[in-house]
């Protein structure tokens, strides 16, 4: 008997011992100060109950995190909104912002504490990209879920038709493709066009194509905070009509000769295939009258409900060369902001008494720690006012996973890369995710204009290929340096 009651209290203290650990890892007693938090995310996709299982989730571990709310906006206003918000400090605790977007924000960011992410996470978890696109003097500034790169949709039955049997892997197989695809009538109306591609204004996502030329020309563009633009200068390369141009120059010359109706002798040109009467590019792929577009795997959902029985796939934009692929990067990153008017009350001072910003900002990126990164089953929180106290977690969900299956979008981290390059519709952009990059632009939206403005000079005979790029590089070049 007496062995029993021994052994009894043996399995009590036990019991006792292992309820104590949260206590003593920092979750309530005087040392480990607790506190409440309640963290806001805007965004312009999505709707709240695809993050709802990972907040859920997460809030069961995280008890100094009392709410997670996801707003959505108009991706129209967003931008205008969210530069609003943060001005006036009643903005997010996290946000989306475009790859693009990043050196305008900044300095509106606060950076990954290293405990949480690091520029090595950064390297190890995601492509290329991420690192060149959101970290910044060695530190993180935003992380992905999903990625997206540009890559090559194509009409089968268009290419059945004309007995192409597969698409193009190259520009130069892509001519003879626009050759064999393109129909003219007597009066030299383009009566079913190649590919959309050699204006501006009609062409979606034209100045991102025109910047996927120039990235596989390896024309200069700026990378980096502080670089300037010389894509007018640098090495030669061979232009339409044979000439030696700047690699810039040969970038220009391919994406426009498409909408010239004579070649640089005065001859009809065999690559005649759009023009600035052509509808929408999207809006004419949908509709069967173009039988090549470039552009993101958002707008395959777009194409279908445009017209649910066309007959099309999609496959790797055609390359300048095979052994050095290049595509475009086009994602979206959280980010947390620098500061903002406290929502957070303290437990142990006062209901009305706010956390400091700094662990506001600890319990966004712990978070988003949990949300973008591989867990293996298990994640370590940090109390924001003693660091030095922490506490595992198991977990039974994989954040990033569960996101990508719900949208069904292309994977941003490596190893779901891994596991969807067998997709059939998904796998392409996924894959290109890997050898994607993008260009440092301190405003994407005047870029834009310029890019467009110097693609319609061009068609209109109005200027020279190296003139438009000079000037084009004298205006890009303005913007970056203020």
């Amino acid at each position: 008997m007496q062995y029993i009651i021994k052994n009894k209290f043996r399995i009590i203290l036990a019991v006792l011992a292992v309820v104590a650990v949260p206590f003593f890892s920092g979750c309530g007693s005087s040392s480990n100060p607790s506190y409440l938090v309640d963290l806001e995310i805007w965004g312009p996709f999505d709707d709240s109950l695809v993050y709802g299982d990972i907040i859920t989730e997460y809030k069961k571990m995280n008890t100094h995190v009392r709410e997670i709310k996801y707003r959505k906006f108009s991706l129209e206003t967003y931008k205008e909104e969210l530069i609003d918000g943060l001005a006036s400090g009643n903005g997010p605790d996290i946000f989306l912002i475009n790859n693009t977007w990043f050196p305008y924000f900044e300095n509106k960011l606060y950076p990954a504490p290293t405990p949480f992410i690091s520029p090595q996470d950064i390297k190890d978890n995601f492509p290329d990209v991420v690192y060149s696109d959101f970290v910044s003097e060695n530190k993180a500034y935003a992380v992905p879920l999903a990625m997206d790169s540009m890559q090559l949709y194509y009409n089968k039955d268009m290419f059945n038709a004309v007995g192409i049997t597969s698409p193009p892997k190259t520009w130069q197989e892509l001519e003879n493709c626009v050759e064999a695809l393109t129909k003219i009538d007597q009066e030299g109306k383009i009566i079913r066009s190649g590919a959309a591609i050699g204006t501006a204004k009609n062409v979606n996502r034209s100045t991102d194509l025109i910047s996927l030329l120039m990235l596989q020309y390896e024309a200069k563009l700026p990378m980096k905070k502080g670089e300037l633009a010389s894509f007018d200068e640098g090495a030669y390369s061979l232009g339409s009509g044979g000439e030696k141009l700047r690699l810039g120059e040969a970038a220009l010359d391919f994406y426009t000769k498409f909408a010239k109706i004579n070649d640089s002798n005065g001859n009809a040109n065999r690559l005649y295939t759009w023009n600035a009467e052509q509808e929408n590019s999207v809006d004419a792929f949908a509709g069967g009258s173009v039988a090549m577009l470039f552009n993101y795997a958002w707008q395959n959902s777009v194409i279908k409900n445009k017209n649910p029985k066309l007959n099309y796939d999609i496959a790797p934009i055609p390359q300048v060369s095979a052994d050095k692929p290049v595509t475009i990067a086009n994602y979206w990153g959280f980010a947390v902001s620098s500061n903002k008017n406290p929502r957070m009350v303290s437990q142990e001072q006062s209901k009305t008494k706010p956390v400091s910003n700094d662990a506001r900002a600890h319990e966004a990126w712990e978070f988003l720690r949990f949300l973008t990164l591989k867990n293996n089953g298990k994640i370590t929180l940090y109390n924001a006012l003693n660091t030095k106290s922490s506490m595992d977690f198991l977990v039974n969900i994989d954040p990033a996973s569960d996101y990508i299956k719900k949208t069904l979008q292309p994977a941003a981290r490596r190893d779901i890369i891994k596991e969807q390059k067998n997709d059939l519709k998904l796998g392409v952009f996924a894959s290109g995710n890997l050898f994607a990059k993008n260009w440092y632009q301190k405003n994407p939206e005047k870029i834009d204009g310029i890019f467009t403005e110097m693609i319609e000079t061009v068609n209109s005979g109005g200027t020279s290929l190296h003139d438009a790029l000079v000037l084009a590089r004298g205006r890009v070049n303005s913007l970056q340096e203020n």
